[in-house]
């Protein structure tokens, strides 16, 4: 049971998925929480049942559905006020790679200012839509962080340092849906929490293999066009201040 990192999985109408991912992420980390955000599918009282057998898992379950950042938020505010410090965040369709759960909590303990990115490697599963979008994503977000070597923003396999995540949360009313990812790590390295990039695979499952997706290609490109508005405004206040730490590293 690690007393500082702990793995967060945010879970919305998941289905049958989200029984292997736990148990995945329990084989390879303790504790793991499981953020049910208002979830209808039944999986909410399930997966309180295990828990209730397992001390290494903890399930929170929201009245309603708030998003991924909102329950990523209230599952690192949960945390930070038992004494936890970083967060692995996974999703719970059994696209991210549990294995690589110790790996990247590793590399985290090695350099527990910074945050560990996934960077996907994809297989023929991967919708090319959906790879060429987050090219997009990607150029954008690293323009508004003068290049500062974020490797993949959407990407949602990753570890957070739990007190700089919710200081940023707490000061904007956005990060709260699908603009999340891409969002929490520009917005983190505004505050000079650099990237630490690590590659992982990722899977595409079909509806036949039990994949779930939200994903909305229209509801959700036009809030990232949105996010990223907002991302270039600041971008351009905080300029000043972003040369000068690229300038001190150098």
């Amino acid at each position: 049971m690690h007393t500082t990192h702990l793995v967060l999985i945010p879970s919305y109408n998941p289905g049958e998925k989200v029984f292997e991912t736990v148990a995945a992420a329990r084989a390879h980390w303790s504790p793991v929480w499981v953020v049910v955000d208002g979830s209808t599918d039944g999986t909410a009282e399930r997966l309180q049942a295990l828990a209730e057998q397992d001390t290494g898992l903890h399930v929170i379950v929201l009245p309603e559905n708030r998003g991924k950042g909102a329950a990523v938020l209230h599952g690192a505010e949960q945390a930070l006020a038992q004494g936890f410090t970083h967060v692995l965040t996974m999703d719970s369709d059994g696209q991210h790679p549990a294995d690589l759960i110790p790996r990247f909590m590793q590399r985290s303990l090695e350099t527990p200012g910074g945050m560990v990115l996934g960077v996907p490697v994809f297989d023929a599963s991967a919708p090319l839509l959906r790879v060429r979008g987050r090219r997009v994503s990607n150029w954008w977000a690293n323009l508004e962080t003068l290049w500062s070597g974020i490797g993949d923003s959407l990407y949602g396999f990753r570890v957070y340092p739990a007190a700089p995540l919710i200081r940023v949360m707490r000061g904007q009313r956005w990060m709260r849906r699908f603009d999340f990812d891409p969002e929490a790590v520009v917005r983190l390295c505004w505050t000079g929490v650099a990237p630490l990039n690590e590659a992982a695979p990722v899977k595409y499952l079909s509806a036949e293999e039990g994949g779930v997706s939200h994903f909305n290609y229209l509801r959700d490109n036009t809030l990232l066009t949105w996010m990223h508005i907002r991302l270039m405004t600041g971008f351009v206040l905080r300029l000043p201040r972003l040369l000068w730490r690229v300038l001190a590293r150098a």
